[in-house]
């Protein structure tokens, strides 16, 4: 049966993939008072700039600062930049890939992975040295017995080799498994093996004499560690879970085992089952807690087969459902499949308690952890992928990511004596050494702040957690007084800086100083911390700046149809929908521009809601402002034939106005819509900007009913009958547009449509014709009626005599 490989290696093999940390976010009573303070001094200084106008660019979160470039420089998740410990490269492994990482019992640091298998032992000076070499795929762990002696499991279809002090190796242990995932030494001299995929571990002794230790019910036993009382811990794939195995009591009586375990001669106990799918590393605190990384999403249907592709120039490495399948010299078959990585890789760090309780101290949506371990001050740290991050993770879950190793992944952590701590990577395989001494300086840069519009730079400020007295005098004495803190800034209008920005000018080393960055459209700070600890640096940076002002733009003006009135919606009392759908004009096309003004709420602005209303006609008008101003309008308007333009009405905040037209006479007419940003403007720089509507025409003149007449005529009834009939005509006029139609009514009947007599009715005077036949004797009141393009109407009336007829 062929199982699916975990998903470490599937996620690993290539650097393609690009993921991005999901944070949390720690805010303690104190920040908030802090903030809440911060807002106040930011509204009520930089007295220099208008009020008004001038905004601030402020910099306080993990997010935001993650978009900088650091330095020696840690980032934590509570919105903190500070000095981080001392990053090192030791060296460039001739390796795609480094699996593990060990410290013999004399500190000498090797490192294993592939591809081909090798092992490596760096000297003093970091220089790496190849003591083990096969043709095996990947060396994918190691471990050394009481003695220093090494042995390397290799994987995929792997054995266990023992590697004597002059290099020679030899097969310890064949498994005849398909996977060799981990191994490590019991204090008693056992080496445990934890294999996949049939999930067993095996207890090897020093003679190599072995035996199944322990047979799980899950696919992959993926890595080893020992508690504080000397117990096997083992982590699983695919349900993710933290086993405690134990050799029985021979006094107890053994517990039943299914078929699956006969072959196991310990007892598992489930500590804790994950919600992730597999576990990747497991490290044991100094009081006994255990720290569980874990990855990926569990499957609820059955997985197919994989296939993910490792090139290089000379060899293709082909891992397929759950395997490495093996390696295929010269060039990539035509027809080979490729599957892209699992949709979602998510990834959590845990704690159990010494008593077993479980708490999760860290959460990602898209990073990876590899790897496990803990600084010299305590905290837990965490190798990460795929931007080959190293975290820090305090008792309290806020987490500081100390700095990037250059690879895609850290897959392998350990810690010597002094309190150094080595890291290996993935993609490509290098060895990196961390702390535990700090970094004498570190810098800074921010992201490349784009302001949007040509701006004038004002004061720099920033805040961080002042030293204590000790630490001050400390500093001084070791800096001969030198500021730790300095600023640097530089300012260009390309959205990336490069040589065609300004220089850096500084250093500023007093917060709010005004800075002397030429204006331009973006901006970028750099910060140097000097002889720094933990503790120490920067809480948030704060740039006041004024943009250049622009005129507003009106986007577009729409003339609503004769007789709408357009009313705010906070107008209307009732729950009633409005009788007309108002046309509104097209929504600005402006840019995702972000202005940190913290003295203007934004406005959110409802449309209005349209009504019919004879004699009224309604404008509609979109506009915007780049500097986001508070904007006023003022709408003006002139006849066809004049030049001057009358004030309808000014100072209108809203973005519609409607008018009773009944005060104008009738004929075309233009509208003007001016905007202003004066509201957000000194008087020397507010801007306006002017646009002119279409032509539209005020008629409040109803039509005239001429020449309102009845003829008779007559009308073959029957065969041989000839009946008289009544013809009536009339003409429709109006005086400054057309007639849109005409109606007629007998005796106060209901009202019937005409048509004129040339069928179209465009023209401002119509004329119609009907015949009344069949009339009863007597006499009848025929009413008229016309209608202009304004619903105006006129009407007139007229009366008929049908005489009786002769017997």
């Amino acid at each position: 049966m062929t199982m699916q490989m975990p998903s470490r290696h599937r996620a690993t093999v290539s650097s393609a993939r690009h993921s991005s940390l999901a944070t949390r976010h720690f805010r303690t009573p104190a920040r908030i008072v802090f903030l809440s303070v911060l807002l106040c001094f930011i509204t009520s200084s930089f007295s220099l700039l208008h009020a008004e106008h001038t905004r601030r660019w402020l910099q306080t979160t993990y997010e935001e600062f993650l978009k900088g470039t650091a330095h020696g420089v840690a980032v934590r998740s509570d919105g903190r930049l500070e000095l981080a410990p001392k990053f090192t490269l030791l060296a460039d492994a001739d390796a795609s890939y480094l699996w593990s990482l060990r410290l013999d019992p004399k500190g000498a640091l090797f490192a294993a992975g592939g591809s081909p298998a090798k092992v490596f032992r760096f000297d003093n000076g970091g220089k790496p040295n190849t003591v083990f070499e096969s043709s095996d795929l990947v060396a994918q762990s190691i471990a050394f017995d009481s003695k220093g002696t090494l042995y390397v499991a290799t994987s995929p279809d792997g054995k266990v080799y023992r590697v004597s002090s002059s290099g020679d190796k030899s097969v310890f242990f064949e498994p005849k498994t398909k996977y060799i995932w981990d191994i490590a030494f019991g204090p008693d001299g056992i080496l445990y093996v934890a294999t996949g995929d049939k999930g067993q571990v095996f207890a090897v002794s020093p003679d190599g004499k072995s035996e199944v230790f322990y047979a799980s019910d899950e696919a992959h036993i993926r890595v080893l560690a020992f508690d504080a009382n000397k117990n096997l811990l083992a982590g699983t794939e695919p349900n993710g879970r933290v086993l405690r195995i134990t050799r029985p009591d021979a006094k107890s009586p053994r517990k039943e085992k299914d078929s699956a375990a006969t072959a196991s001669t310990a007892d598992g106990f489930v500590l804790y089952e994950t919600s992730k799918r597999e576990v990747t590393s497991l490290a044991v605190a100094p009081d006994g807690s255990i720290y569980v990384s874990a990855i990926g999403e569990k499957q609820r249907t059955v997985s197919t087969p994989s296939t993910t592709i490792i090139t290089s120039p000379q060899t293709t490495t082909t891992i397929t459902s759950g395997g490495v399948a093996g390696t295929i010299s010269g060039q990539l078959p035509q027809q080979t499949p490729f599957v892209a990585f699992p949709p979602t890789l998510s990834s959590s760090i845990y704690r159990l308690s010494p008593d077993g309780a479980p708490d999760e101290v860290w959460t990602s949506r898209d990073d990876v952890v590899y790897s496990l371990g803990f600084s010299s001050d305590g905290r837990v740290l965490a190798g990460t992928g795929n931007n080959g991050a190293l975290l820090a993770i305090d008792g309290h879950g806020v987490f500081a990511q100390l700095a990037k190793a250059g690879s895609a992944q850290i897959t392998g952590i350990a810690r010597n004596s002094a309190g150094k701590v080595f890291l290996c990577t993935a993609n490509p395989g290098k060895v990196l050494s961390v702390g535990p001494e700090y970094e004498p300086e570190g810098t800074f840069s921010s992201r490349s702040f784009d302001a949007q519009l040509f701006s004038q730079w004002g004061r720099l400020d920033w805040w961080g957690p002042p030293p204590a007295a000790a630490a001050s005098t400390r500093s001084a004495s070791a800096s001969g007084g030198e500021p730790r803190l300095e600023f640097f800034v530089r300012s260009g209008n390309t959205e990336d800086p490069g040589k065609e920005w300004s220089r850096w000018f500084g250093p500023y080393s007093k917060p709010g100083s005004a800075v002397a960055a030429p204006s331009a459209r973006f901006f970028q700070w750099k910060a140097v911390i000097h002889d720094g600890r933990p503790g120490d640096g920067i809480n948030w940076v704060s740039l006041a700046y004024l943009p250049r002002n622009v005129a507003p733009v009106i986007d577009a003006i729409v003339l609503q149809d004769p007789g709408v009135r357009a009313q705010s919606n906070t107008i209307i009392s009732t729950g009633q929908a409005p009788s007309v759908a108002l046309k509104m004009p097209p929504t600005p096309n402006t840019p995702n521009i972000f202005i940190a003004q913290t003295t203007t709420p934004t406005k959110f602005e409802q449309p209005p809601q349209g009504f019919h209303e004879k004699g009224y006609q309604s404008v509609l008008w979109s506009a915007h402002d780049d500097n986001d101003d508070e904007l006023h309008y003022g709408v003006y308007y002139r006849g066809e034939n004049e030049r001057e333009w009358k004030l309808l009405k000014d100072k209108l905040d809203q973005k519609f106005y409607s008018w009773d037209t009944t005060t104008l006479p009738d004929g075309a007419y233009y509208l003007k819509i001016v905007a202003s940003d004066a509201p957000s403007n000194p008087p020397a720089v507010a801007l306006k900007t002017e646009r002119e509507s279409e032509r539209f025409e005020v008629d409040n003149t109803p039509p005239v009913i001429e020449s309102l007449k009845v003829g008779q005529g007559t009308f073959q009834s029957g065969p041989n009958v000839v009946a008289i009939s009544n013809v009536v005509s009339f003409t429709g006029r109006d005086s400054s547009s057309s007639i849109d139609r005409a109606q007629y009514s007998l005796d106060g009947g209901e009202w019937t449509l005409l048509a004129p007599i040339n069928k179209v009715s465009d023209a401002p005077e119509e004329h119609y014709e009907f015949t009344l036949a069949n009339l009863a004797p007597g006499e009848h009141t025929v009413a008229v009626r016309a209608y202009d393009r304004f619903e105006n109407v006129g009407s007139a009336k007229t009366t008929v005599n049908v005489p009786a007829t002769k017997p």
